[in-house]
């Protein structure tokens, strides 16, 4: 009997809660994965900016599992009461420690290494898991109530300079 892979996505939404996309995806599908992830997040709720971020946030993600997690991944993405929430799945080697824990900016002059920083300040929710078996990068963002306006929605990431 073939061992299940455990990175694998949930066979199950989260109960009551319908998954938006549930998808494999590789490097030929990361175009059409990011424009459907757009239609979705748009649809159940984010807009402008907040939109925008969110979208950039799972194309870093989706291009990440490309790159450096073995070149193909999984993504569910689905809207839990007043936030979105996307979910990036890879069979990479696992994310170093060290680069983990690295919460800084990449300096200008370095090449790559922005992925997971970007996504971290693009988005009000992290949570990485990974290991010698994949990684898995949730990522989650609240929608703003219809009636708030931009200006007043507090920017939930730092400074992004």
């Amino acid at each position: 009997m073939a061992e299940e892979d455990p990175l694998a996505p949930n066979k199950v939404p989260p109960l009551g809660l319908p998954v938006l996309v549930a998808e494999a995806f590789d490097g030929a599908h990361v175009t059409g994965l990011r424009h459907a992830v757009a239609s979705y997040a748009e649809e159940s709720g984010l807009a402008g900016q907040r939109l925008d971020d969110f979208v950039l946030a799972v194309n870093e993600l989706i291009t990440n599992a490309v790159r450096h997690g073995g070149g193909r991944g999984w993504l569910r993405l689905w809207r839990e009461d007043s936030t979105v929430r996307c979910e990036v799945s890879d069979t990479g080697e696992g994310i170093a420690t060290d680069q983990l824990g690295n919460r800084t900016r990449p300096a200008p002059d370095t090449a790559g290494g922005r992925g997971l920083w970007l996504a971290r300040q693009l988005s009000d929710d992290l949570v990485v898991l990974t290991g010698a078996r994949g990684t898995t990068v949730r990522i989650s963002t609240a929608v703003a109530p219809a009636n708030q306006e931009r200006a007043d929605w507090p920017m939930p990431y730092g400074d992004l300079s």
